[in-house]
């Protein structure tokens, strides 16, 4: 699940049985994800107890919805006892895209991105304004990768169930208990830094 943005993504697997959603949910996902959950699951054959793991994008991106994401999969993790799998937001855009030097990016408003480089592309996560990232890319001709857009800057829009699904398959070497689980904040919150 990654509630980290407008949108609702869900993913499920079960053998053949791929379910995939991104749906824009007005940011409520208090109010949807459960039943999302649900019916992601169905629409695969599975109940949470028939999970291997339970993965969530821990972020970085809407400092509420991240931590929605995040105690509803330490809930079912805990009542299923199952393992979890963080994956970032960042590693959910750059896996939608198999192969190639690449830069995801996510639109944190005020001329600022979160980013990270992959591939060849040195760029830790962080948050950087618009004008550094679009330099890296220009330097390195790395494609730049986004899910929803970003305003002043040209972006190739990937499929983030995709990314995500493919994201948690890759981490799920890394499962530990719920308790691992801890959101990403790359910023202080607007509040903190309207101090």
């Amino acid at each position: 699940m990654d509630t980290s943005a407008k949108r609702l993504v869900l993913a499920a697997e079960n053998g053949e049985r791929v379910y995939l959603s991104a749906e824009d949910c007005a940011m409520q996902h208090s109010v949807r994800l459960m039943d999302g959950v649900g019916g992601a699951l169905g629409a695969v054959g599975l109940t949470v107890k028939e999970c291997d793991f339970i993965a969530c994008a821990v972020g970085p991106g809407s400092f509420t919805g991240i931590r929605i994401g995040v105690a509803t999969a330490k809930g079912l993790c805990f009542a299923a006892d199952l393992p979890a799998v963080a994956v970032t937001s960042l590693e959910a855009i750059a896996y939608a895209e198999e192969s190639g030097d690449k830069i995801a990016v996510i639109d944190a408003g005020h001329g600022h991105v979160y980013a990270q480089g992959f591939g060849g592309v040195r760029l830790d996560a962080g948050f950087y304004p618009l004008g550094e990232v679009l330099a890296v890319r220009e330097r390195t001709h790395a494609a730049l990768l986004s899910s929803e857009g970003v305003a002043g800057a040209e972006t190739v829009r990937v499929d983030i169930a995709k990314g995500l699904l493919r994201a948690a398959e890759r981490s799920a070497g890394c499962a530990g208990p719920s308790s691992s689980l801890a959101a990403v904040y790359l910023r202080k919150s607007n509040a903190e830094e309207g101090r």
